[in-house]
């Protein structure tokens, strides 16, 4: 029976999560608000209705709603800056055109936005008309919640036991767990290798690079 890959997208094909942090945290800041960058880090991969409402439950105090609207506002804002400069991970075009290549089917699922996304696999020289690419809003929840890697199993007619979740977050892996998928983890979102395995990676590599380096270990290939 075939394998298939799901991918996350930031900090997995897309070196962006830093890019998420600042933005938060300028967000923040412009607010009177603080919270520790490495606390920021810590959720990106989560969905963002849930990424929104751990960040303002840390917060010390009642933070007013009009006020949690303009960090929302203003994260966008700025984050859109950053957009432009953003690049793909060291491999990521090259291992998706492997895959590819091989008759691997794989697929695309992330939390971010369906215009973020849009831009991003420009960026990754992938067809969006020809690709499996789910965004956040096509799932009633998202990460650590397994609906995204179900719904992209799904749309691939691949079993989930037969699927590789990569992810570089735990939420990622967390979310693998819970479907019964095999993860796999990347540390170009800046988790480290125990993290990833703790939460339930079955091995980690470095970047998309590294895991192209190492595909056959996989066993991957079409029967």
């Amino acid at each position: 029976m075939k394998t298939a890959f799901v991918f996350d997208l930031d900090g997995t094909l897309i070196d962006s999560v830093y890019q998420h942090v600042i933005a938060w945290n300028e967000a923040l800041t412009s607010e009177g608000l603080s919270l520790p960058i490495s606390r920021i880090h810590r959720k990106i991969g989560m969905s963002s209705e849930l990424f929104a409402k751990q960040i303002f439950k840390e917060l010390p105090g009642n933070v007013a709603p009009d006020s949690i609207a303009r960090v929302k506002k203003r994260q966008v804002e700025v984050f859109s800056r950053q957009a432009p400069h953003i690049q793909p991970l060291p491999g990521a075009s090259a291992l998706l055109k492997a895959l590819s290549h091989a008759g691997i089917p794989w697929a695309i699922a992330t939390s971010g936005s369906p215009e973020d996304t849009a831009a991003n696999l420009k960026k990754l020289v992938v067809d969006a008309t020809k690709a499996t690419v789910l965004t956040g809003d096509v799932v009633r929840q998202g990460k650590p919640e397994p609906d995204v890697f179900l719904a992209a199993a799904e749309r691939l007619g691949v079993p989930i036991e037969r699927v590789y979740v990569v992810g570089d977050s735990t939420w990622d892996l967390l979310g693998a767990r819970r479907c019964h998928a095999l993860g796999l983890g990347l540390k170009s979102g800046g988790t480290g290798e125990e993290e990833l395995q703790r939460a339930g990676a079955l091995r980690v590599y470095e970047d998309p690079a590294d895991l192209l380096d190492h595909l056959d270990e996989l066993a991957t290939h079409p029967e």
